[in-house]
């Protein structure tokens, strides 16, 4: 019998998680939603495309969730995205009560499983999951940094007109205007970004990263999903596979790079244990100062929670 995960919320993002998943073809989805007939209809979809790209995937959709039961992984993307105008902190009230409903179902289903989070506002989602489920912050993380990352790789390989396979950046912080992508261990084939592009351009990048999810509500009208979506996918290979990757996620921190009791961006080794590894990277004062102030802010946020 092969191995389940369950991606709650038939959206964009949940959507292309699952579609990303199937085609892996290495465990069975269940993609969950309140609405009637959409993820029964994405599943569908998804299993059709099996037959063109040649994978077998068993994708169900639901409306409940008694066919979650026993999953290894739960990737929760449920909640409102975010519209032009409106910040990922202004999600906060509403995505709360969703996220601690979604939770509960999905935990009394299975509860061994790993939770990952990925509804915004993305930090503050997760103080919400693993207040609610009471796990160990091993099993309880946020997809984050790998989009961010994913971006600022993406702008950098454009800049230096280089393979983005060839470009291994960093984005640690809150997943918000106030993240911080680590120029000094960004590089691209090995060489420093530095040698590669001028303080001006790279600056250019970092703002265009930091502001990258705002830059395609306003193109969108609505929250990015390709890359968001592939990101969370990511993770969950990670996990099922016990790659072990080294990736940016959103972990519980105690202590590593001077912050408490906070949900924040940090390189993690991922395995089938969930996060095995948190590992603190050498900042410069600039970059630490920067990280204290976007801990300033998540914790703001979090502090906004009624849980």
């Amino acid at each position: 019998m092969r191995r389940k995960v369950t991606v709650v919320g038939a959206g964009n993002v949940g959507a292309t998680c699952a579609q990303v998943l199937a085609s892996r073809d290495y465990a069975d989805v269940v993609l969950v939603d309140i609405k009637e007939g959409l993820p029964q209809g994405k599943a569908l979809d998804i299993n059709q495309m099996g037959a063109v790209l040649g994978y077998e995937p068993r994708v169900s959709g639901s409306n409940s969730y008694d066919e979650t039961e026993g999953s290894d992984v739960v990737v929760i993307t449920a909640g409102l995205p975010r519209s032009p105008g409106m910040s990922r902190d202004d999600l906060v009230a509403t995505n709360e009560k969703i996220v601690k409903d979604v939770t509960e179902k999905a935990i009394a289903q299975s509860p061994d499983a790993i939770l990952i989070i990925v509804s915004n506002p993305l930090d503050a989602m997760c103080h919400v999951a693993k207040n609610v489920s009471g796990w160990p912050k091993e099993r309880v993380f946020g997809m984050a940094g790998i989009l961010d990352t994913a971006r600022f790789s993406t702008f950098i390989a454009w800049a230096a007109n280089a393979s983005v396979k060839d470009v291994t950046a960093m984005v640690l912080g809150g997943h918000g205007d106030q993240m911080v992508p680590i120029v000094s261990a960004t590089t691209v084939g090995g060489i420093p970004l530095r040698k590669l592009a001028g303080d001006a351009e790279i600056e250019q990048m970092v703002t265009r990263t930091a502001k990258g999810g705002g830059e395609l509500v306003e193109l969108l009208g609505t929250s990015a999903w390709y890359a968001p979506g592939a990101a969370a996918a990511q993770m969950v290979d990670s996990i099922m596979l016990d790659e072990k990757r080294v990736l940016p996620c959103t972990a519980y921190l105690e202590g590593e790079y001077g912050i408490d009791g906070l949900y924040m961006g940090v390189p993690v080794k991922l395995g089938a244990a969930g996060i095995e590894a948190i590992y603190q990277l050498d900042l410069t004062d600039d970059e630490k100062a920067l990280l204290k102030k976007s801990s300033d802010a998540v914790r703001e946020v979090v502090g906004v929670l009624s849980t």
